[in-house]
């Protein structure tokens, strides 16, 4: 007989079956609730912030915001070497037009170099700038390459190919700097920011720059929730932040909005509560008001584009002179290494870079050899008769990262040894120009990419390892080595039977 106090086994089942029905009920309700909440989040983000009901300033707001800003500003500025100073501004010397024109000059420079770059990179890219082109007229008298030069590693290249045309556009027109936005948008690589930036600064005309930090802070300030990529919503930042400049301060203000946006209305930790304009924050009003759970539901999220994955064959081609190979293949300091010019348009337009060739995907090795093998043989008529292919190996592979695409390349190493001064490339005339030979030595002074760079400093680790592991065959007996000193690889057999067919 069971006790009352006992459950049968059925009972129990029953029992806990009910317990899981409730469980997953709770679990279900909570989902619901919090779907419920994020409808009415996004609800009231819509509300406040669509394209077609975005009010202008009132006055009232434009006047506190330009007074509390401007005061914020004049006490917390950064110090940068492009920047000048409100005390700097009151003992400007005699000479304005062309202290302006210099201070043009300077925030072009600055703001062009700033574009996509941290400010901590730029301030030493800034100064070596200066020191080597302080004015206009300097800059226009240098080459491309020099310019190049001078900007490796700062990436985007195409933004100092513009600014040396610019120069040169300025100067063949008798060098007088464009004072407002309308002039300064004549000049080749200078669009509606970097016009704004440069009138307002340099020569005080009362209008807008709009920048990453600038949509932030409006899209704060007014709750905008739509898409700030757009470019009906990128129009509506332009025409509010034309209502908010100052037009007694307008570069003083512009830069204020900016500084903002970069040490306080920051995109992820927004310090609200040491904020000059918090007062008239209509986002910050929502996340008191608890409509909003934080400011940095603006401006909206944008997903950003899949970067694209490219791939290249990369071949380093190192031409070595001196009559004993195995003494002139541990040192770069008189070796050559082939370097092709890119086309003028395009990525990487008008840049020095190891021949390189376009994969379709990820090549086999002896596919890629073969792409290559046929790229020296057209571009370049390689002569075989001339030269000696002491070695190829491959190297290894590296990533570079653009801004939308992925790069992955495949680079090996070629090493020719050149025979009496001979030439070991004929290419056609056409192409002299897109080509030249660099001593090792000279190779650090180039102005490579940092692509170009990562796959040159390959070759040298490589080239480091292997001189450490041939260091104790040298302690053996000279008929040790007299079979092993100079092997010719497989592969480079290959490259030569290929060519001379």
């Amino acid at each position: 007989m069971v006790s009352s106090s006992s459950s049968s086994p059925s009972s129990s089942l029953t029992l806990s079956w009910s317990s899981m029905d409730q469980k997953k009920k709770q679990q279900a309700k909570k989902k619901k609730t919090r779907e419920v909440v994020h409808q009415t989040r996004s609800t009231t983000i819509a509300l406040c912030g669509g394209v077609g009901d975005i009010e202008d300033f009132c006055k009232e707001d434009t006047l506190e915001i330009r007074s509390s800003l401007l005061c914020w500003y004049d006490q917390n500025q950064r110090v940068f070497p492009w920047r000048k100073q409100t005390t700097e501004i009151e003992s400007c010397n005699d000479d304005e037009e062309d202290e302006s024109c210099n201070r043009a000059y300077a925030v072009w420079v600055s703001e062009v170099m700033l574009q996509q770059t941290r400010v901590a990179t730029v301030i030493d890219y800034y100064n070596r700038w200066m020191e080597k082109w302080p004015t206009i007229h300097h800059l226009a008298q240098a080459s491309q390459e020099e310019v190049n030069q001078m900007w490796a590693g700062l990436g985007y290249y195409r933004r100092a190919r513009f600014l040396l045309e610019g120069a040169k556009m300025i100067v063949e027109k008798g060098g007088e700097f464009p004072q407002t936005v309308s002039t300064l948008r004549k000049i080749k690589g200078i669009g509606d920011y970097t016009a704004g930036a440069i009138a307002s600064i340099a020569f005080d005309e009362a209008v807008p720059v709009v920048d990453g930090n600038v949509i932030r802070v409006i899209a704060r300030l007014k709750a905008i929730s739509a898409n700030p990529k757009e470019s009906t919503t990128i129009k509506i930042f332009w025409k509010l932040a034309g209502q908010l400049v100052d037009a007694c301060r307008p570069g003083d203000f512009n830069q204020a909005l900016m500084e903002l946006g970069a040490t306080i209305c920051s995109p992820t930790s927004p310090g609200c509560s040491i904020c000059p304009v918090a007062g008239q924050c209509r986002a910050l009003q929502l996340c008191q008001s608890h409509k909003l759970e934080s400011v940095t539901d603006y401006p909206a999220k944008v997903v950003k584009l899949k970067q694209r994955l490219d791939f290249w064959a990369v071949c380093v081609v190192e031409i070595l002179e001196h009559n004993n190979v195995d003494i002139q293949k541990e040192s770069n300091e008189k070796n050559k290494f082939l370097f092709v010019k890119r086309p003028n348009e395009g990525l990487l337009a008008g840049l020095w870079e190891f021949p390189s060739v376009s994969l379709k995907g990820e090549a086999n090795l002896a596919t890629r050899r073969q792409m290559m093998d046929k790229y020296l043989k057209n571009f370049f008529k390689l002569n075989t008769d001339e030269c000696t292919i002491v070695s190829r190996e491959d190297i290894g592979e590296c990533v570079h990262i653009f801004t939308h695409i992925r790069l992955k390349m495949f680079v090996e190493l070629i090493v020719l040894h050149q025979k009496g001064g001979a030439r070991v490339f004929h290419a056609k005339k056409e192409d002299i120009s897109a080509w030249k030979y660099v001593d090792g030595d000279s190779i650090d002074s180039m102005g490579l990419t940092s692509g170009v760079r990562k796959v040159y400093n390959m070759i040298q680790q490589c080239k480091q390892e292997q001189s450490l592991e041939n260091q104790p065959r040298r302690t053996r007996k000279r008929s040790d080595n007299t079979s092993k000193s100079f092997i010719i690889s497989n592969h480079a057999v290959q490259l030569a039977s290929c060519i001379l067919k």
